[in-house]
């Protein structure tokens, strides 16, 4: 599919994007609209991936030496140049171009680059490196080491499948396009590569193999999606009638626009303020544009399929929290949390891929001759590190220990945690990774544990008795509990820039001060765990409104 135009010119990132997104960065009535702050942990997740880049980049300049070429980049050097450089690199017959900056494709509306061009014997192939995991155990998946990047398709690989990411394989097909419009892809393939987080081979996709859904292939996906994005860039450009409007999704939270796009829904009352996404668009097409439509809305008769993220109930009774100003409203008219004789609350620090520094725990209830009140099981040596399974075995050991006293002295044990995703997933992945070491549970031990009524998700228990119209993060919902943490600037994204500094990871002196700093953030959010679930266990909780009443 080829879309015509001279107004504007795209790169890949578009087709993962939001449309309204798209639209808002080409209208220029919009230049000098107030935009929200960079997002800290999106910050520090694009300077770990330059750095992961950069390492193998130095890897395979030593590794392929004459026939190596990266083109110059810095904050002096145009497009153009790079642009200038890079064809005259594949023209010159180089067997790997690093940094490449594609000849952009003015009548298709496409500019960008690619992290590494490989040449074949007709022509260059794209490849992408990326910050994270591209791979997962199991077979399938084609891939070569590093060292034989020109072997393009790589061999059958028996111990891996490759990890859906949709993003990368529509990068490569932008790249690809590009490649072919300026004469310099291999057209005898539409192969492409992607070197993850591991670093130690290139997985090859097949962009013209039907493996996403409806039999549609990467290429497909690409065009169809790339057309659309250029219809509303466009549109935006030229002053034409906007082809995307403002709709409250995920991608928002962390949108520059968000501030545009908020102070519009809600001068508009936008159904998409209480329900999100496909079920926005699904209320809309019933007529249901407003809050203030859909809290009038008979939940029984509500003229439209079974919503996506939550029962047309809830959505109702969402929306009329919103106009009563509440954040949280009782879903259930009686509030349930289990409860033991002794309880422990639990809360784990990780740094994005790379590993779970700290464990901490708050023990109260009966005394069984354990020291109650908080602890923490922590390593400051930078992640990734083998010093992660010393403290993650002391952890597992106390947290057993806690177990076994209460069990031989007859009394019940519940451990308390907020969103099991994030704790679930690092005590599985310690087992894996550190499973020879001293201490380290076996696979099964954690599994029974974290399946056990012994285990207990408190966001599942206000998600099945609260509706909030908010969000139902901790940091939300604690406050409604009473509490509060002692640092102002709380929160999982600065953390992120706390622990660089704690560990020196980024060629720094170890700041004790942040390390201090992270230890009482995590003791509040245990702390802030215990709250909650006693909030929700006492009279108190029956002073927030009932859905049912409003």
């Amino acid at each position: 599919m080829r879309c015509v135009t001279t107004t504007v010119l795209l790169d890949a990132g578009v087709v993962s994007r939001c449309r309204r997104r798209v639209h808002l960065e080409h209208d220029q009535a919009m230049r000098d609209a107030p935009r929200g702050a960079p997002d800290p942990t999106a910050e520090l997740r694009k300077a770990d991936a330059a750095a992961h880049r950069r390492a193998i980049a130095d890897r395979l300049a030593t590794r392929f030496g004459d026939q190596w070429y990266e083109v110059p980049v810095g904050p002096e050097r145009r497009a153009s140049e790079r642009e200038a450089d890079t064809l005259a690199a594949m023209a010159a017959g180089a067997g790997y171009i690093w940094a490449a900056q594609l000849p952009r494709d003015v009548d298709a509306g496409r500019r960008g680059t690619i992290d590494l061009l490989v040449r074949t014997t007709a022509g260059y192939v794209p490849v992408l490196v990326v910050r994270h995991k591209v791979t997962d155990p199991g077979s399938g998946a084609r891939t070569a080491p590093l060292t034989d990047l020109a072997v393009v398709g790589g061999t059958p690989d028996q111990t891996r499948k490759i990890r859906p990411q949709p993003r990368d394989q529509l990068r490569l097909a932008h790249a690809r396009r590009l490649l072919q419009a300026a004469g310099y892809a291999d057209e005898r393939t539409s192969l492409a590569g992607v070197v993850g987080m591991d670093g130690d081979v290139v997985v090859w996709h097949d962009l013209e193999a039907p493996t996403w859904p409806g039999g549609r292939t990467a290429l497909a996906e690409y065009d169809s999606r790339f057309a659309d994005r250029v219809a509303v860039a466009t549109a935006a450009a030229t002053g034409a009638p906007a082809l995307a409007e403002p709709s409250r999704v995920v991608e928002c939270r962390g949108c520059p626009w968000w501030p545009v796009c908020e102070d519009a829904l809600v001068r508009a009352r936008d159904v998409s303020l209480v329900v999100r996404g496909e079920d926005a668009g699904m209320l809309r097409a019933a007529g249901v544009t407003t809050v203030d439509d859909l809290a009038l809305v008979d939940p029984d008769e509500l003229d439209v399929p079974l919503l996506v993220g939550m029962p047309a109930a809830d959505a109702v009774g969402l929306a009329r929290a919103w106009l009563a100003d509440l954040a949280v409203v009782r879903r259930s008219e009686h509030v349930e949390v289990p409860r033991a004789d002794v309880e422990v609350d639990v809360d784990m620090e990780s740094f994005g891929d790379a590993g779970a520094y700290l464990w901490g725990v708050l023990l109260s209830g009966v005394d069984i001759g354990e020291p109650r009140g908080y602890r923490a099981f922590a390593t400051w040596d930078p992640l990734p590190t083998d010093d992660e399974a010393r403290s993650f075995a002391e952890f597992w050991g106390w947290l057993s220990g806690v177990r076994r006293a209460a069990a031989e002295r007859g009394l019940t044990f519940r451990a308390y945690c907020y969103n099991e995703l994030a704790e679930n997933r690092w005590l599985l992945a310690s087992v894996k990774r550190f499973g020879e070491h001293p201490g380290i549970p076996r696979r099964r031990e954690v599994l029974q544990f974290i399946e056990s009524d012994q285990w207990v998700d408190l966001f599942g228990s206000v998600r099945d008795h609260f509706l909030c119209s908010h969000g139902k993060g901790l940091k939300t919902i604690a406050p409604v509990a009473g509490f509060s943490w002692r640092d102002p600037e709380a929160g999982g994204e600065n953390s992120m820039r706390w622990y660089r500094d704690a560990v020196g990871m980024d060629g720094g002196v170890p700041d004790e001060r942040q390390r201090k700093r992270l230890l009482e953030y995590n003791e509040d959010d245990v702390l802030a765990t215990a709250a909650l679930r006693r909030w929700m266990t006492s009279p108190a909780v029956n002073e927030i409104p009932y859905v049912g009443d409003l």
